[in-house]
Order: structure tokens, then C-alpha cells, then sequence
């Protein structure tokens, strides 16, 4: 363990750079709580999207690079602030005629438009749990209205109104000068209709930490600031949450950086000691428009899990967290191969390698064995090559290259090979463009076909290339089962058909057999898919068949 600690407190990995930071703040402080508290915000206006999945992550990754340095406890709150008032009916849920009517209401009084809870609030917050929990995070929900209603917040509320002037003078110097003429720190529940005011204090009283407003239609109302009556803005409620709950760390997206003296700020006056942050970069869709819970857009998490791991979704995660990441389904097939190459490296690497590998802050140290394999990548090959159905159809394929590999014995290169499956005939099929050979590449073609017939023909190919390139090595030994074998044919056909560059070969062999403009190393598909069945696909495309389909 003091190998491991001692690698740690000088990694460069930045969960662990965060947690070095942490464990300084925690040490200097003077008033030492006996754990370290971590903070995620959730606002549940829409469906739970990646977004929220990867902020999670992140600061859970963290949280474990911290455990790993020091023997100070941990916990991890995540906060869902459904007492904000809905201020548009999102696009994507059903029935959202049941919404319209309840504009400006706490999310936890909005009627769930699934029918499945009591509040629409309550349904995304289900949502959320479930998401959370099938990733296995450890951690304490805490809901908005159950934060005010249950007390937990009356002292930094009392506090807010004894230095209501403090904090609205912070608040005021980022407001345009409309704004500020109406903004109050505190928003108000309607005693009738319930919903979320936003209207100027006539009076904050810190004698009976009462406020006086006039209600839209003009009627004046006096209420406590406790017991769930009042909320604070959204940008005030960041700060005092840090005070009342004694937050040490919060990460959040770029578009609150802007905001964070503020928060910081508020959560000093209020009595608190502003906790680390971490700024992340936004997350994209497909065109490089930011995700939204609202509408939708980008990959959801569900959606990310019919076609590929859940780890290979945290990878995607772990990387790079302060680029921005376009997050569309084409990303998926490169996160589960780069997931198991780095999982196959980190049982050959020191202690300190294994630190900077992602895969220890996925696994939080406890790193399985790769089962994959066949590459994610050469399995979605040797699904179009097959237009294969199901796992079956791929096993036959993964048995010629793993006659021991069983589904019982390889359960992630199971669940591989479905993914695959499902991921060509939703992505890669409907996109396939065959196109028929010119004269160059049918001679070519013709010429792999003979020589993946013939071990004579496949030694008297590597031999015309060996002279035209002025190699005097030895031929190989002829093994139509070996990989290397295989691919030295590949490219020997290409360099004497005068293929320059040679990466057009390739190119005419992916769009001609695979129908796309890139593929796998074919020597090695070649071994997979089958020697004589590759002869056959060269076959079918030599004879238009993929062309007519």
C-alpha cells in the first residue's frame, strides 16, 4: 500500500493532481469535520443526460484518487434541485399538454407527464438514481424540497436574511441594471398557486426572518424564509448549499466558471469556506451543438449501453476532461478498443504506470483481465462482411481465431459481439456504399483470390514483391492460419499491382468487399473471417453481387 501511496502523492493523472489538492485543503484547515465532503448538483428540468453521468464519474474518480492518499473519510452527496420552478415544457417527454398549465411551479409539483410518480420532478430524480446506480456510485441523494422543508437549511437561511445586503451586493455587481432593478436573492412559493415568484422584497426582516413581497397581482404576502416557503436563486443556492452542507469539492461545466466568485463569495459571507472546484469542458452532439436535458440531443446514456460497455463509456469519460468531447455514436467503437488495449496493458505495467492508466480510476484500482479477443472494430467488420443477425453468427467467426473462447468463458467478448452486432445493423449497414472494382484493382483482387488458394501462388506473390522492392530475406513459411502470413500476401499483391501509395490497396479492398472507406488490418480479418470465405467475398463483389444489392 505505501508503494502504491507513494506513486500516487506524485502521479500526474489528474484525478489524482484534484485529490493532492484536496488532501492540502484538508489538512490546513482549522476546523476539521473528520471527512471530506463531495458535491454533484443535478437541476431536473429534463431527463438525466451523459453530462450528468460523466460529473458523477469524475468527481467519483476523484474521490477514490483521494482514498488512495489518505485514510480521511469520504462522502459524496448528489443534490437534485427540483424546488426550481419549470420554465418550459420540454420537447422530449410524452403528453406534454399535462405540463402546460403548471409553468413556473416546482418540478416537484409538476404531474409526472410518464405517469409513473408522483411529480415530474420525482420521476427525473428516479431517473437519475437508476442511471447512478447501475454504475454502481456510491453515494446520498439529496432532494431540494426535502433540504428546505426538513429544516436542514433554516440556519444558513437565517443567515441570508441577517446579511441579505452582503449577499445582494454581490449579486447586483453581476446583474444588467433591469435586472438588478427587481432581483431579490429570494424566490418566494405562492402560498395559493404554489409557484416560483420572482419579485422584488418590500421588506427582509431579521427579526423575525420573514420577507414582504407583492404577489404578481398586486397582494402583499409576508412569509418565513423556513420551512420550504422561499428558495434562493439559483446562483445564491450554490453558495449556501456549500455553507450549510460544508462542501469541500464541486466540480461543474465551463458555463459556470464565470460564476464561481460568486458562488464563492456568497458561501463566505454565509458563514462557509468555499470548496475546490474543477471546470470541465461541455459536452457535443453530432454538430458541435452543446447536449441538453431539454431536447435531447447528443447520446444518451441508454442509448451508449445498447452499443458498447459500460466501461468503455467511463473511458470516454476519463479522458481529456477539459476538451470538449462531441459526443456521437461514431466515438463508440474507438472507446471499446482503446478500454481494453489500455485494461491488456495495465497487468505489464509498474506501479506508477498503473496510476496514469485509466483504467485504475474506472475499476478504482481493482482492474479485471481483458476477455476481448477480437477487436470491437474487427468484430463490426466481420459483422458487415456477414451481415450478421446474432452473437451465433460471430461466434463462428471468433472460434476460428479462439477454438477455446466460449461465452461462459469470455462474457465481455459475448457481450462484445452482440454490441456489434447491434451497432452494424443500426449504423454501419444502412450506411454501406458498395462500389464495383476498376480494371487495376479487379486484376488485383483476382490475384488474392488465387493466392489465398494456392500456398505456391501466395510464396510466388511474396516473392515478385521481394525483388521489386530488392528484399533477399527468406520467403516465410506457408501458414494460412497465421495472421502475419495472411497480411504479407495482402501487401504483397498490392506492391506488384503498383499500388502508390500503398494505402490505396486498402482503400479499394474496404470499399469494393466491405463497403466502406476504411477497415481493419486484412491480414487479420482475413484469419477471422475465414480463408475461403474471404475467397468467396472477393467473388460475390468480382461479380457485381454487392453492387446489385
Amino acid at each position: 500500500m505505501s508503494e502504491l501511496r507513494d506513486a500516487a502523492l506524485v502521479s500526474k493523472a489528474w484525478p489524482f493532481e484534484e485529490a493532492r489538492r484536496l488532501l492540502k485543503r484538508y489538512e490546513g484547515s482549522k476546523d476539521k469535520k473528520g471527512y471530506v465532503l463531495f458535491e454533484t448538483g443535478y437541476g431536473p428540468s429534463g431527463l438525466p443526460h451523459i453530462g450528468t453521468f460523466g460529473e458523477v464519474l469524475r468527481t467519483t474518480m476523484i474521490r477514490k484518487a483521494f482514498e488512495a492518499i489518505s485514510e480521511v473519510p469520504t462522502r459524496l452527496i448528489c443534490f437534485s434541485d427540483d424546488l426550481d420552478g419549470m420554465r418550459k415544457v420540454p420537447s422530449n417527454v410524452p403528453n406534454p399538454e399535462l405540463l402546460e398549465d403548471h409553468l413556473q411551479r416546482p418540478l416537484t409539483s409538476v404531474p409526472d407527464p410518464f405517469g409513473t410518480h408522483a411529480s415530474f420532478g420525482d420521476h427525473n430524480n428516479a431517473m437519475l438514481r437508476r442511471f447512478l446506480d447501475t454504475f454502481g456510485f456510491e453515494y446520498e441523494f439529496y432532494s431540494a424540497k426535502e433540504f428546505y422543508a426538513s429544516g436542514q437549511f433554516d440556519e444558513v437561511l437565517k443567515r441570508a436574511v441577517e446579511r441579505y445586503d452582503e449577499v445582494m451586493a454581490i449579486m447586483l455587481k453581476s446583474l444588467r441594471e433591469e435586472r438588478a432593478a427587481s432581483y431579490s436573492i429570494f424566490l418566494p412559493l405562492h402560498p395559493e398557486t404554489g409557484r416560483v415568484l420572482y419579485v422584488p422584497m418590500k421588506k427582509v426582516c431579521a427579526e423575525t426572518y420573514t420577507i414582504t413581497f407583492d404577489d404578481e397581482d398586486g397582494k402583499e404576502w409576508t412569509l418565513p424564509v423556513t420551512g420550504g416557503n422561499v428558495k434562493l436563486q439559483w446562483k445564491p443556492d450554490f453558495g449556501a448549499r456549500w455553507a450549510a452542507l460544508g462542501v469541500d469539492f464541486e466540480m461543474y461545466g465551463k458555463e459556470h466558471a464565470t460564476n464561481e466568485k460568486i458562488y464563492d463569495a456568497i458561501c463566505r459571507v454565509l458563514g462557509g469556506r468555499a470548496p475546490n472546484h474543477f471546470s470541465y469542458e461541455l459536452f457535443l452532439d453530432e454538430n458541435g451543438q452543446k447536449i441538453s436535458k431539454s431536447s435531447g440531443n447528443g447520446v444518451s446514456i441508454d442509448q451508449w449501453l445498447t452499443y458498447a460497455s459500460t466501461e468503455s463509456l467511463s473511458y470516454f469519460m476519463y479522458l481529456k476532461p477539459k476538451t470538449a468531447k462531441r459526443m456521437h455514436f461514431d466515438v463508440i467503437p474507438k472507446a471499446m478498443d482503446e478500454y481494453h488495449q489500455q485494461l491488456r496493458a495495465y497487468h505489464t505495467q509498474d506501479v506508477k504506470a498503473q496510476l496514469n492508466n485509466p483504467v485504475w480510476h474506472i475499476h478504482s484500482g481493482d482492474v479485471p483481465q481483458s476477455d476481448l479477443v477480437v477487436s470491437f472494430s474487427m468484430l463490426l467488420n466481420l459483422a458487415s462482411a456477414s451481415s450478421a443477425e446474432d452473437t451465433a453468427t460471430m461466434w463462428g467467426f471468433i472460434n476460428k481465431y479462439a477454438p477455446d473462447a466460449t461465452a461462459e468463458t469470455h462474457p465481455g467478448m459475448d457481450a462484445a459481439a452482440g454490441y456489434a452486432v447491434r451497432y452494424f445493423n443500426d449504423f454501419v449497414k444502412p450506411a454501406k456504399v458498395y462500389r464495383a472494382p476498376d480494371e487495376k484493382e479487379r486484376a488485383a483482387l483476382e490475384d488474392l483470390s488465387n493466392a489465398l488458394g494456392s500456398a505456391e501462388t501466395a510464396l510466388a506473390m511474396i516473392a515478385r514483391k521481394n525483388e521489386l522492392v530488392g528484399n533477399e530475406d527468406p520467403l516465410p513459411e506457408a501458414d494460412f492460419d497465421n495472421e502475419e502470413f495472411l497480411q504479407s500476401i495482402v501487401f504483397a499483391v498490392g506492391k506488384v499491382h503498383g499500388f502508390e501509395p500503398l494505402r490505396d490497396w486498402f482503400k479499394a479492398i474496404y470499399e469494393v468487399l466491405l463497403g466502406a472507406s476504411q477497415g481493419p488490418r486484412f491480414g487479420g480479418f482475413i484469419a477471422l473471417y475465414g480463408v475461403e470465405e474471404t475467397r468467396d467475398l472477393i467473388n460475390k463483389a468480382l461479380d457485381g453481387e454487392f453492387v446489385a444489392d
